[in-house]
């Protein structure tokens, strides 16, 4: 499934920034990212500390830029730079108050185009990894929200992989027919890079007007939204998840659909549907699922899991970098 990312990576060498810099699955992961030749990286944090605990694990950090911000040289052009940027709703003093963290420091640099991409959270909360983000990186042209998505993965019967992008499931609590426009498009986009033929279902609990109700009105109205918005994208709803992927269900209940019981990119009426889904889907259907992965910012950012192993941050960094 990284296959793409990986080509993409090797023909275009960039540097990812990880906010957490002495973490032990960060410096397994960037040693091992070094080794493969992926990806240059970045390690924010005190340069002794992170040499202290690479040395411990015996990961190979050798060349890797170490960053301190109490001692970064050009944290003043950067304090000023942050000021114009947030334009009076914080101060030179709450700048420079921020910038000695290494979330919002590790955003600065790929603002200031010091690096490509940025991976946090191992330690951070979701909303430290995004604030930052959406206060300094902002969100791309015509784009007016930030989403995500989560790749689900297992082996397919015939030995490839089966795939599929589920949105939103982490970022947006209770989105709008508009919000659900942007998602549905992003999500498409996400599922496009990891080699998915996006075929997107509007999901709800009713099919072609089987059921009635204001989020029922709400996933009829986005998907035709979304449809004008991206007349080049297959997308179909209202629909049931069962309408949605089973050909058999979908020969019933919407016979001549061009998503119905071939979906494979799914996008939820709200953050609860979304989030049981994909772990459902997860621990009962064994999928490995991959995010989550943020969508619509004006530069690659994304959030681990504070449990995550160092396999998971050397996927998502190479999700990252590679999706820019």
């Amino acid at each position: 499934m990284f296959e793409n990312l990986i080509a993409t990576l090797k023909a275009d060498k960039r540097k990812i920034v990880f906010t957490e810099g002495p973490d032990p699955r960060i410096l397994e992961a960037a040693a091992r990212l070094k080794k493969d030749g992926l990806l240059d990286s970045i390690l924010v944090g005190k340069v002794d500390e992170v040499k202290a605990a690479a040395q411990v694990g015996g990961f190979d950090i050798d060349g890797m830029e170490i960053i301190d911000p109490a001692t970064y040289e050009g944290m003043d052009e950067m304090v000023a730079k942050m000021v114009e940027l947030r334009k009076g709703k914080m101060t030179e003093e709450q700048c420079r108050a921020a910038l000695s963290k290494g979330n919002y420091f590790g955003t600065m640099l790929v603002k200031m185009g010091k690096a490509d991409a940025l991976l946090g959270g191992a330690t951070y909360s979701t909303a430290d990894t995004v604030r930052p983000a959406l206060q300094i990186i902002k969100t791309k042209p015509g784009n007016k929200i930030v989403s995500s998505c989560f790749i689900l993965r297992r082996d397919a019967k015939d030995g490839g992989d089966e795939m599929y992008a589920m949105g939103d499931c982490a970022i947006n609590i209770n989105p709008g027919e508009d919000d659900l426009v942007e998602i549905a498009i992003e999500t498409a986009k996400t599922a496009q890079a990891f080699g998915i033929d996006p075929k997107v279902a509007m999901l709800s609990y009713s099919t072609k007007g089987s059921g009635k109700g204001d989020t029922v009105d709400m996933m009829k109205n986005a998907t035709e939204k979304a449809q004008a918005a991206a007349p080049e994208l297959a997308i179909d709803g209202e629909l049931q998840f069962d309408a949605a992927f089973s050909p058999v269900v979908a020969a019933t209940k919407c016979k001549g659909s061009p998503v119905a019981g071939q979906a494979n990119t799914f996008i939820f009426p709200d953050i609860n549907a979304g989030n049981i889904g994909y772990k459902i889907a997860q621990r009962l259907g064994g999928f490995e699922a991959y995010g989550p992965i943020l969508q619509g910012l004006n530069a690659p950012i994304n959030d681990l899991s504070r449990g995550c192993n160092a396999d998971e941050v050397y996927q998502m960094a190479i999700i990252t970098a590679g999706l820019k």
